[in-house]
């Protein structure tokens, strides 16, 4: 598409029901360059608490860059992201995991030599409060945090449906299930946003039918998810909003019912396959 374009339908509806509370979320003017190649130009997204958003978009639309940006793993060009009204310039992807920012990735990451609950219990220790001298000694603390741990491992992988192979080894699950381990190790920072890089690749229908009726209930518990997904089936089944990024710019943002029928969607990509993995020269790194 060439030239100045009036605001999509979808663009508009947003605007006329935006939220009046402050975002939990807030991308402004966010770009990133590699080299001379602009992969985002001026993004503007402000994520509301609660709810599930999604970001959609052709391949080389900057998706993935997105999520690396508000995770740490890039530095923006030029703009600003803040999250509760703080923020995130010159964090480390640590610290901002502290702050309460979960995310999966496309390429899963799990310690596939340890069992299902070990991985969860890895999420969980960035929240667990005993000291080394705790752990060398085996103090009383240390034995309640653990046990803590370990219960709310278990609790986790049954929101998953994971519970009953809590002892298996990750690298013996199937690739869905791998999936469902990496979402509730995610979980396990007890995060106040989570981010999922297209949740369902590689899955079959019925894991699909299975994770969207888990992502459902894990946002019925007061999570705030924030997904970018090719599958559209599953987009449009979940999110009651959702942006689309084309060519490093926002071009629509709406309800699924506006995004399906926006001429720019449609006209961008709506029906294609998504695969954002070529347009992040950063993206080996982070996948």
């Amino acid at each position: 598409m060439s030239g100045m374009q009036a605001p999509s339908t979808a663009t508009l509806a947003q605007a006329a029901s935006a939220p009046s509370e402050a975002p939990l979320l807030r991308l402004d003017a966010l770009s990133r360059h590699f080299g001379g190649l602009k992969v985002l130009q001026d993004v503007n997204l402000a994520i509301p608490r609660g709810g599930i958003f999604g970001l959609i978009g052709p391949n080389g639309a900057g998706k993935t860059t997105v999520f690396n940006l508000i995770t740490g793993l890039l530095q923006p060009t030029d703009g600003r992201i803040e999250f509760e009204g703080r923020s995130l310039a010159g964090r480390a992807p640590h610290q901002i995991t502290r702050m309460g920012i979960a995310r999966t990735f496309q390429n899963i990451r799990l310690f596939k030599e340890m069992s299902l609950l070990e991985n969860v219990i890895v999420g969980l220790h960035a929240k667990l409060g005993y000291r080394a001298h705790d752990l060398i000694a085996g103090t009383p603390r240390f034995r309640s945090e653990e046990r803590a741990a370990r219960e709310r491992a278990r609790e986790l992988l049954s929101w998953v449906r994971l519970d009953h192979k809590l002892s298996d080894r990750a690298d013996n699950l199937s690739y869905g299930d791998q999936r469902k381990l990496e979402l509730a190790r995610a979980l396990a920072s007890d995060p106040k946003l989570l981010l999922l890089d297209e949740p369902v690749a590689g899955m079959n229908s019925g894991e699909k039918e299975e994770l969207m009726a888990e992502v459902r209930q894990i946002s019925a518990r007061g999570y705030t998810i924030f997904m970018i997904e090719h599958d559209m089936r599953f987009v449009m089944g979940l999110c009651q909003d959702i942006a689309v990024l084309n060519f490093g710019r926002i071009i629509a943002r709406g309800s699924p019912e506006a995004i399906r029928s926006d001429p720019q969607v449609i006209e961008a990509y709506l029906g294609r396959e998504d695969d954002d993995a070529a347009d992040d020269p950063a993206h080996g790194a982070s996948a």
